[in-house]
C-alpha cells in the first residue's frame, strides 16, 4: 500500500493458425494489470499488416466488447499496462508503439527504463529523428528501424540494438512473420513464456499471465536471451547472455509481481513470507496482533506472525473498486483515495497492541493515515514494520524513484519518522538480511544501497522530455 509506482507489463503471443487472438491478450492483461493502470493496448497482425487501439484507462475501461470485435483475426498479437517512468501519462504514450518503414512493420511493447535514454534520444533528435511521444520506448524503436535497415531480418536488428541501448528493458516486439522476446543481459525485469494444447506460445512479464490464458509455463527468459517465434520454429539466440552479473529487481519480489507468480524459479508468495519471517526476528515487537496492508504487505504479514507467533488477523479492508493510491497526480488526491481506499476492522484492533506490515514507505503520507486509521478503530499500540529497507536512493530501471529529496528516510530516523506518522516504533527489514530470501540469483539493490549495475543517467527526471517540450 505504498506510494510507489509500477511499471508495466507486457504481454505477446504466436498462433499457428489465424484467430481471433485480442481476447486472449485482454485477459493476459488483465492478470497483469497490477503492473500498469494508466494506459493500454494490444496490436494484432493479420496477413502482415498491424493493427492496434490503446488509450489510456484500466483493461475494462479501454477494451469493450465492441473495441475487442473490432480488432482483426490474426496469428500473432501483442500487448501492453502502462505505468510511466519516463513519460506522461498521455494517449500518445501508451504502447504497443507501432512502426512502418521501408522494410515493413513493427510492434513493440516494453517494460523497464533505459538508462541511457537521454543520449540516445538526442543523438536521434540531431540526426534528424522527429519523435511523436515522450517515452523512451519510442527511443528503443527508432532503434531497432535503423538497424533493420541495414540487417538481414528483425532478430539481427533487435540483437545489434542490445549493444546500444542499456539499463532494464523486458521487450515483445512483432513484426509481419515473427514474434520476439528479449531480456536485458542483467535481467532487471521478468520475462517468461509458455506453450497452449494446440501449439500457441505465450510471452508476459509475470507467469500469473501465462495461467490465465491456459498456457502452460516453460520457462523464464534468460538475461540477454532472444527468442524468435516463428512458423514451425522457436528459436533462442544466447548472444547477449552472461555478460554482466544477473540483476533483477529485489522489488519483483518484495512488491512489483503478483505473489502467485513464479520468476527465475522463485515463488513470489514465498520470498515475501521469508520476509516477514526475517522481519520478526531482526525487529521484534511486543504485541497482541500482527496485520498486514493489502495486498502486497499480507504475505509478509503472516510471515511475521509465524516467526513472532504472534497470531495473524485481517485488520484492514481493501476497497477492490479503486485504483491504486499512485495513479494519482496531487498528493491531496492521494490522501482522498487512502481515505476511501482502506477501513480498520475495529473487531481485530480495538485495545490491541498490533504489528502493521507494509513492503515500503516512501513519503510517509500513506503510512501515516493508516496509521490514523488504526487509532480511531481503538489500537492501543501501533508498531510499524516495513518488509524491505529503507528507499535512500532514486532508481533508475523502471521504479518510479527519480529524486531523493521525496523519500522520507533520506532526512529522518526511523524514531522520526514513527513519529510524525504516529505509530509508536518503525523497524525496516535489515538491508545485510536481504540474502536471506534466498532468490538464488544476483539482485539490484541500488534503491537501498547506492551501488548501481550501470552507470548513472544525467538526467532522470520521469517528465523530462515534457519539461523539454516546454521549453
Amino acid at each position: 500500500m505504498s506510494t510507489l509506482h509500477e511499471e508495466c507489463g507486457v504481454f505477446g503471443i504466436y498462433s499457428p493458425a489465424k484467430t481471433h487472438l485480442a481476447e486472449t491478450v485482454y485477459y493476459g492483461l488483465y492478470a497483469l494489470q497490477h503492473r500498469g493502470q494508466e494506459g493500454c493496448g494490444i496490436a494484432v497482425c493479420e496477413d502482415g499488416v498491424i493493427k492496434a487501439h490503446k488509450d489510456v484507462g484500466l483493461v475494462g475501461e479501454v477494451f469493450s466488447p465492441r473495441v475487442l470485435g473490432e480488432l482483426p483475426m490474426g496469428n500473432m498479437a501483442v500487448g501492453h499496462v502502462r505505468y510511466s517512468t519516463t513519460g506522461g501519462n498521455e494517449r500518445r504514450n501508451c504502447q504497443p508503439i507501432v512502426v512502418n518503414h521501408m522494410k515493413g512493420r513493427m510492434a513493440l511493447a516494453h517494460n523497464g527504463n533505459l538508462s541511457n535514454a537521454s543520449e540516445l534520444r538526442r543523438e536521434l533528435e540531431l540526426s534528424g529523428a522527429i519523435f511523436h511521444t515522450t517515452s523512451d520506448t519510442e527511443t528503443i524503436a527508432y532503434i531497432i528501424t535503423k538497424k533493420r535497415l541495414v540487417t538481414g531480418s528483425i532478430e539481427e536488428a533487435v540483437l545489434s540494438a542490445m549493444d546500444i541501448i542499456e539499463g532494464a528493458y523486458s521487450l515483445v516486439v512483432m513484426s509481419p512473420t515473427k514474434l520476439i522476446a528479449c531480456r536485458d543481459p542483467f535481467g532487471f525485469r521478468p520475462l517468461c513464456f509458455g506453450t497452449m494444447s494446440d501449439g500457441t506460445y505465450a510471452v508476459a512479464s509475470e507467469s500469473c499471465a501465462l495461467k490465465a490464458v491456459g498456457a502452460e509455463f516453460v520457462r523464464d527468459i534468460e538475461p540477454g536471451e532472444l527468442l524468435i517465434f516463428s512458423k514451425d520454429s522457436v528459436r533462442s539466440d544466447r548472444s547477449h547472455c552472461a555478460k554482466v552479473p544477473k540483476r533483477i529487481c529485489i522489488f519483483e519480489y518484495i512488491y512489483f509481481a503478483r505473489p502467485d507468480s513464479v520468476i527465475d524459479g522463485v515463488s513470489v508468495h514465498s520470498a515475501r513470507l521469508r520476509a516477514g519471517q526475517i522481519l520478526a526476528n531482526s525487529c521484534p515487537a511486543d504485541a497482541d496482533i500482527v496485520i498486514g496492508v493489502p495486498d502486497s504487505g499480507l504475505d509478509a504479514a503472516l510471515g511475521f506472525s509465524q516467526g513472532s507467533g504472534i497470531p495473524y488477523g485481517i485488520g484492514l479492508i481493501k476497497n477492490k473498486y479503486i485504483a491504486r493510491t499512485f495513479i494519482s497526480p496531487t498528493q491531496a488526491s492521494r490522501t482522498d483515495k487512502v481515505r476511501i481506499k482502506l477501513s480498520a476492522v475495529e473487531e481485530t484492533v480495538k485495545g490491541k497492541r498490533v504489528v502493521l506490515v507494509d513492503d515500503s514507505i516512501v513519503r510517509g503520507t500513506t503510512g501515516g493515515r493508516i496509521v490514523s486509521l488504526l487509532r480511531e478503530a481503538g489500537a492501543k499500540e501501533i508498531h510499524f514494520r516495513i518488509s524491505a529497507p529503507p528507499f535512500l536512493h532514486p532508481c533508475y530501471y523502471g521504479t518510479d524513484i527519480d529524486s531523493e529529496e521525496n523519500l522520507i528516510a533520506c532526512h529522518r530516523t526511523s524514531e522520526e519518522i514513527a513519529a510524525e506518522m504516529g505509530a509508536d516504533s518503525l523497524g525496516y527489514l535489515p538491508l545485510s538480511e536481504l540474502g536471506e530470501l534466498n532468490l538464488h540469483a544476483g539482485c539490484c539493490k541500488a534503491c537501498f544501497s547506492g551501488s548501481y549495475p550501470t552507470a548513472v543517467p544525467k538526467e532522470a527526471h520521469k517528465d523530462k522530455y515534457e519539461m523539454k517540450i516546454q521549453e
